[in-house]
């Protein structure tokens, strides 16, 4: 079973437990690498805190943690579909489900199906003005697998895809637009950037043998450099939102620890370890908690 779970994947105990048929499931959905969900969950829960509600509707933090599992399983099914023939010639992806052979292209359809009546269920518990705009994800995910062949920035679309529940999250609470929400987008959009940029220095000789585009490529030697910026656009939004709801510095001492965590990634990556790339983009899931704890402070403060 070893030979079948890709090189990063965080929990390969949890699939090995798992009945053999449901392996390939398992692993075709990310469920082995947590690190996915928590970083799609995260900008939800920005949303909820920054709004005010994250107490108060603490059960809304379940639904959309479950959702943002189903969901990001589900993307990855569809990731994998769209790039089953690229994953064959990607080390680190090969030995996917769909690209090794282990699972079948109708039965991902199928799994796929299922993963989305599941986030159905989820959709079905925030208000109408949330669903609506959640409902708008659905273009920028499905179009997403293809950004790698004609950009070199997917990041920035995956920004956009991985940020989106932080509306979602805003006016689950709070129904109505807001100043606020949008700088909160926006700085998750820089964060995505930010640290997907890291995730694909793993993948720099093969994206580049096999014609995938990339920040990482794009950036080439100052991909540290290009991350800092990315990161002090993402910390700029955030304390201008932040600004916005409660205009005192005090508000902003909030952002003080996920700054310094995003700015000691930023400093001390190392371009050409791909340890050390994994190692700092999988920290992100505490980054996210820092902001999460910075929202919650700002939103019951206001």
């Amino acid at each position: 079973m070893t030979e079948q779970i890709v090189p990063d994947s965080e929990h390969k105990g949890i699939i090995g437990l798992l009945p053999t048929t449901a392996r390939p499931y398992a692993l075709l959905a990310r469920l082995d690498r947590p690190i996915g969900w928590w970083l799609l969950f995260w900008p939800c829960a920005w949303g909820i805190a920054l709004a005010g509600g994250a107490l108060e509707r603490w059960d809304l933090l379940v639904w959309l943690l479950l959702g943002s599992i189903v969901m990001r399983g589900a993307g990855c099914v569809y990731n994998d579909i769209v790039d089953r023939d690229l994953d064959r010639q990607v080390e680190r992806t090969r030995s996917r489900p769909l690209a090794s052979g282990a699972l079948s292209l109708k039965a991902a359809w199928i799994w796929l199906l299922l993963l989305c009546v599941i986030g159905l269920l989820v959709w079905f518990q925030i208000n109408w003005t949330a669903r609506l705009v959640a409902l708008g994800s659905l273009a920028l995910v499905a179009a997403y697998p293809f950004m790698k062949r004609i950009t070199w920035w997917p990041q920035a679309w995956l920004g956009m895809v991985f940020s989106w529940g932080a509306l979602v999250g805003w006016l689950a609470i709070a129904p109505q637009f807001h100043g606020g929400m949008a700088l909160l987008y926006l700085g998750s959009i820089f964060w995505v950037i930010g640290y997907d940029t890291i995730y694909a220095l793993q993948d720099k000789e093969d994206d580049a043998l096999v014609g995938i585009r990339s920040s990482a490529l794009r950036l080439g030697e100052n991909v540290r450099s290009g991350v800092l910026v990315f990161y002090l656009i993402a910390l700029a939004s955030w304390a201008a939102a932040f600004w916005m709801l409660r205009p005192q510095w005090l508000g902003i001492a909030a952002l003080v620890p996920v700054a310094l965590h995003l700015l000691w990634q930023a400093v001390t990556l190392t371009s050409a370890d791909g340890d050390d790339a994994l190692a700092k983009f999988r920290s992100n899931r505490f980054a996210g908690f820092l902001m999460f704890l910075a929202c919650l402070v700002l939103g019951q403060a206001g």
